[in-house]
């Protein structure tokens, strides 16, 4: 009964300092930074306890960013394929500022991809799309209005890999429009030439760890929502990278959303994206025309969005990839990384669990 009654106690223990570690951990990297866009966790892979080199990369906590290119809007562009004829019209009668306005939507990132990378973002969502009428028939981001070439963001991403060896990204090419043949073969060949010999080929999830990547030299795992991704050794398929959207305004019903989609995710061994995002509707955005999404609905959120992010445990069972808008608000990547010391932490206490357990079997003897 004795060592039944110091078992109990000793897994409340357990919970509370590994908590208590996470959150150390939080404060100790936030105390070593200085103002708030302070590039503080650019090589947190390669700091990582020495047991999760070995960690199924499926079972790390992730940070990641929501419409990762929209840091950039192009006000002068046309309207994206992808909106509504309502949308369209709307732009067509108001010109200039119907597109500030809709810019203030339709950014949900404010640091470009060197920054979000300098500041521990590895998961980017990327959206691609051709512009009507370019002569120049590049690729580009885009949502709503269009952002940066690929080109120009894909060497942003690279020009960081090459100075954080140890540093691994994933790239999640999840939405084409008025993508072809043509340009899907222009974008695989955009990535061999951009990144080479640091895409990761396909292999089982469960295989992809730091130790195994670092080995190999491998930095990028690039996930293609297109049927593409079967004809090319380096392209993952989407349906290894699955984004359930929660499509909600309202922040319970997001974080309902997000810890039912954790539950259905056990133990299917594929990377996974709980993506912290509100959606606004019509409505909302009448309401705060202009003010925006940052200021209408994140700011206002995301205590309760990061009070859901505080209460998780990555692993097999747990979150893995976290998504946000406007990454660099209320500590949301120093917060996500710090999960991963909650692993350390079960891990130190799994080995001191059984060595009582054997000393106990062995006085019982």
């Amino acid at each position: 009964m004795q060592i039944l009654h110091g078992r109990m106690e000793w897994g409340v223990s357990r919970k509370t300092v590994a908590a208590q570690k996470a959150s150390s951990y939080r404060r100790r990297e936030m105390a070593s930074s200085e103002g708030k866009h302070e590039l503080r966790f650019a090589d947190w892979m390669a700091t990582l306890p020495e047991h999760m080199h070995s960690t199924p990369l499926t079972n790390l906590a992730i940070p990641g960013s929501h419409d990762s290119f929209s840091f950039y809007i192009d006000e002068a562009s046309p309207v994206g394929p992808e909106q509504p004829e309502t949308v369209q019209n709307f732009v067509s009668v108001f010109g200039t500022v119907a597109k500030k306005l809709m810019r203030k939507w339709l950014a949900t990132q404010s640091m470009d991809f060197s920054s979000q990378l300098e500041a521990g973002v590895r998961f980017f969502d990327l959206r691609i799309s051709t512009k009507p009428r370019d002569p120049d028939n590049q690729l580009y981001f885009a949502h709503g209005l269009f952002s940066a070439t690929v080109r120009e963001g894909l060497e942003q991403i690279s020009g960081f890999l090459a100075g954080h060896a140890r540093e691994v990204i994933f790239l999640d090419f999840n939405h084409f429009y008025g993508v072809q043949n043509q340009h899907h073969e222009s974008l695989v060949s955009m990535l061999r030439e951009v990144f080479g010999d640091r895409l990761c080929p396909v292999l089982f999830a469960q295989e992809v760890t730091l130790k195994y990547l670092w080995e190999r030299e491998y930095q990028v795992l690039v996930f293609y929502h297109n049927p593409v991704a079967l004809e090319v050794p380096f392209l993952w398929p989407g349906q290894m990278m699955p984004a359930p959207w929660a499509n909600t305004t309202d922040p319970e019903k997001l974080v309902q959303f997000l810890q039912a989609s954790v539950s259905d995710r056990r133990r299917q061994g594929n990377f996974f994206v709980s993506q912290m995002v509100l959606t606004p509707k019509a409505s909302t955005v009448m309401k705060g025309v202009a003010s925006g999404l940052r200021e209408t609905i994140t700011e206002r959120a995301l205590p309760g969005m990061m009070q859901w992010v505080k209460a998780q445990r990555p692993g097999e069972s747990g979150v893995n990839i976290v998504t946000a808008d406007f990454v660099e608000l209320g500590d949301f990547i120093s917060t996500v990384i710090a999960l991963n010391y909650l692993l350390e932490e079960e891990e130190e206490d799994s080995a001191t669990w059984r060595g009582r357990s054997r000393l106990a079997s062995d006085t019982s003897n």
